[in-house]
């Protein structure tokens, strides 16, 4: 078993706020990130995938490809985009992190399974301090 892993960055406002909830409350909760003017993270994303090597090709997955699907099905996507507002796969979810991993996992999967290999995990640092790791 092999594990390659292919980085991409965008960048994306967001804020974490509970519609049922008051402001004071999901400022008690989420603290700046319920900020009611949104605020924005530089998101490095990482998709790692993981199975055998063809020994036709030296590769587990081609990496132009993957870089491909990353770009077309996430990245176009949520670049410069209000996660809240502007992405339909995060339309009625709290915008946080984790579940911004669990929807890109969710649209990568299918794609990366059929090709032979499988998909290990997506990492999303938030910032330098922060990321999140989803292995589904």
């Amino acid at each position: 078993m092999i594990y390659i892993t292919r980085r991409e960055s965008f960048n994306a406002a967001h804020k974490l706020s509970r519609s049922d909830w008051s402001q004071d409350k999901n400022t008690e909760v989420y603290g700046k990130c319920a900020n009611p003017n949104w605020h924005g993270h530089n998101y490095q994303l990482y998709v790692t995938v993981k199975g055998e090597v063809n020994p036709e090709t030296g590769f587990l997955v081609d990496l132009k490809w993957l870089k491909h699907l990353i770009n077309v099905h996430v990245i176009d996507q949520v670049d410069h985009r209000n996660l809240n507002l502007d992405v339909d796969f995060m339309k009625g979810i709290l915008a946080s992190t984790e579940n911004l991993a669990i929807a890109i996992w969710n649209i990568l999967s299918p794609y990366i399974n059929e090709s032979g290999a499988q998909l290990h995990c997506i990492k999303i640092y938030e910032t330098e301090n922060n990321f999140v790791e989803y292995f589904g």
